[in-house]
């Protein structure tokens, strides 16, 4: 899944985000969702989330596991 769809994101969801200073060149960072910062239902550029670690940027890849 992309992570441009909200209900595809929650917490515990392993992910790969762009942070902001790193959109440019597009290099990823993957962490596991904590809280998710888009409120809206779906954006074309990926959810915008934070993870465990603090990092907050928008999902670009998700990594679903077996139990939601």
């Amino acid at each position: 899944m992309n992570g441009k769809n909200r209900g595809d994101v929650y917490a515990g969801l392993q992910v790969d985000i762009v942070l902001k200073q790193d959109q440019r060149t597009g290099k990823k960072t993957r962490g596991v969702v904590k809280d998710l910062l888009t409120n809206s239902s779906s954006h074309p550029h990926g959810i915008k989330v934070r993870l465990t670690d603090g990092q907050i940027g928008r999902v670009c890849q998700t990594y679903p596991t077996a139990v939601k």
